[in-house]
C-alpha cells in the first residue's frame, strides 16, 4: 500500500519536508483556493504538482474536488458547474494526476461537536456526541421538525446539557458543527444553514441519490476516458443529521451507487473511521466485496457509543478492525494486478490524529491534522503493514 499525507497546501502548518521525513511517499491535496465549481486550470495544477515533486513526493490523491451545491440538487447553474468539473477531470489527468476523492455529503462536511476532547493520557481527540449535537439542532438553530430526529431520552439530556452551558459553550458548539472544518467546504451562518435544510430535505434520500447518480452518469465516462478513477468518500457521520438524506453510509448504499454506474472509475474511498461509526457496517466485508472499486483508503479509529455517539482514537485502539482491515486491502491488491500500473497499489493515509504535547496549545494546527499524531498513527500502520506482509511471504 502506498503510504501517504493529507497536505493542505503550502500554508500548512506541516512542511513537505516533514512529511517525506515521515516516511510517505505520496500527497494528497487540493486546489482549496479555487471557489467551488469553477475550473481546475492546468497552471495551477502544475505549479501544486511542481512544488511536490520537487521535494521527492508524488502527487498521489486529490482531496478533493468539491461539487457545488447547484450539481447536488439539480438546480440553477447545475449544467454549467458539470461540465466545469470535467474539465477539471481531463486537466488532472493530463498533469498525470489520475486518483480524485470527492463527496456527496448535503449541507455540512465532516461534523464534530468537540474539536479538542481530552483523553485520559491528556492527548486531545475528535469527538461527536449526540447529546450536544440535539442540544444545537433543538434549541439553538430551533429546525422544525427537530424533535422527530431523536428519542426521549436524547431530548431529555439534551435539555439538561443546554441549559447548563455558558453561552461561551453554546457558541463554541456553532462554531464547530457550522462554521467549516478543515477538509470541508465552506461554512453557514444560522439562517444560511437552514435554508440550506430546507433546500435539500426536501429530495429525500430517494431523490438525493438520484442526483448523485446522474452526476455519475455524466461524469464516469470523461474520467474512464481520461484514465482517473473517481472515489467517493463516505458519510461523516454514516448517518442523518438535521434530519438531512445521507446516501453513502453504508454497504447497500455503496452497492447501490457502484451497480448504478458500473465502471472500474467508478469507486469508493474506503474511510474506516466513517463507515466505522456505524457497528452495522462490517468494513472488512466490506472491502472483500468491493476490493476491485476501492481506490483510496483513510485508515483511522473510533470508539462507538449505543446512542450514535463516537470519539477518535489511537489508530490500533478503537473499535474498528484495523488489521482485518489491512489485511482485506493487501489482499485487494493481489487481485488488482491486471489494472493500470498507476491503479495496482492503493494509497492509504492515516486519517486525523491525536494532538500531542505542545501541539495541543498551538491554535494554528488543523483539528485532526496534528504532525505528531499523524506520523505516530502512520508508524503503527506501516508496522501492520508490514508484519502482514512478512507474514504473507
Amino acid at each position: 500500500m502506498e503510504e501517504t499525507w493529507r497536505w493542505f497546501g503550502p500554508d500548512d502548518t506541516v512542511t513537505l519536508e516533514q512529511i517525506r521525513q515521515a516516511g510517505a511517499t505520496g500527497i494528497v491535496t487540493a486546489l482549496d483556493r479555487v471557489p467551488t465549481g469553477e475550473v481546475w486550470l492546468p497552471a495551477d495544477i502544475r505549479e501544486r504538482k511542481e512544488l511536490i515533486e520537487d521535494s521527492g513526493l508524488t502527487w498521489s490523491v486529490v482531496e478533493s474536488v468539491p461539487l457545488h451545491n447547484d450539481i447536488k440538487t439539480r438546480s440553477g447553474e447545475y449544467r454549467c458547474y458539470i461540465d466545469n468539473y470535467k474539465k477539471s477531470i481531463r486537466n488532472l489527468s493530463d498533469a498525470g494526476v489520475h486518483r480524485i476523492c470527492y463527496n456527496f455529503m448535503p449541507v455540512v462536511d465532516w461534523t464534530r461537536t468537540n474539536l479538542t476532547y481530552e483523553l485520559p493520557n491528556k492527548a486531545q481527540a475528535l469527538r461527536f456526541e449526540m447529546t450536544d449535537f440535539a442540544a444545537y439542532d433543538l434549541f439553538v438553530l430551533k429546525r422544525d421538525g427537530a424533535k422527530d430526529s431523536y428519542s426521549d431520552a436524547v431530548i431529555m439530556r439534551a435539555t439538561e446539557r443546554f441549559e447548563a452551558m455558558s453561552p461561551e459553550a453554546r457558541a463554541a458548539l456553532e462554531s464547530n458543527i457550522i462554521a467549516g472544518l478543515p477538509g470541508g467546504e465552506g461554512s453557514y451562518d444560522r439562517d444560511g444553514i437552514r435554508a440550506a435544510i430546507d433546500q435539500f430535505s426536501k429530495l429525500g434520500n430517494d431523490g438525493y441519490r438520484a442526483n448523485l447518480i446522474a452526476f455519475l452518469e455524466e461524469i464516469i465516462p470523461v474520467a474512464e476516458d481520461a484514465g482517473v478513477v473517481m472515489a467517493i468518500h463516505p458519510d461523516d457521520p454514516p448517518f442523518s443529521l438535521f434530519g438531512l438524506p445521507r446516501v453513502v453510509s453504508t454497504a447497500d448504499d455503496a452497492r447501490a451507487l457502484l451497480n448504478a454506474v458500473p465502471s472500474p472509475a467508478n469507486g469508493l474511498t474506503m474511510c474506516a473511521g466513517s463507515y466505522g461509526a456505524r457497528g452495522d457496517n462490517d468494513l472488512v466485508a466490506m472491502i472483500r466485496e468491493f476490493h476491485d472499486r476501492i481506490h483510496f483508503v483513510h485508515l483511522r479509529n473510533i470508539k462507538r457509543e449505543d446512542d450514535g455517539s463516537f470519539c477518535e482514537s489511537d489508530h490500533l485502539d478503537g473499535d474498528n478492525d484495523i488489521v482485518g482491515i489491512v489485511n482485506a486491502l493487501l489482499d485487494a491488491e493481489q487481485q488488482r494486478q491486471g489494472q493500470p500500473i498507476e491503479h495496482q497499489s492503493i494509497p492509504m493515509r492515516p486519517d486525523h490524529g491525536l494532538a500531542l504535547r505542545e501541539e495541543r496549545f498551538d491554535k494554528r494546527v488543523r483539528p485532526g491534522y496534528s504532525y505528531a499524531g499523524r506520523m505516530k498513527g502512520l508508524a503503527e500502520l506501516r508496522g501492520v503493514i508490514h508484519a502482514l506482509t512478512a507474514i504473507r511471504g
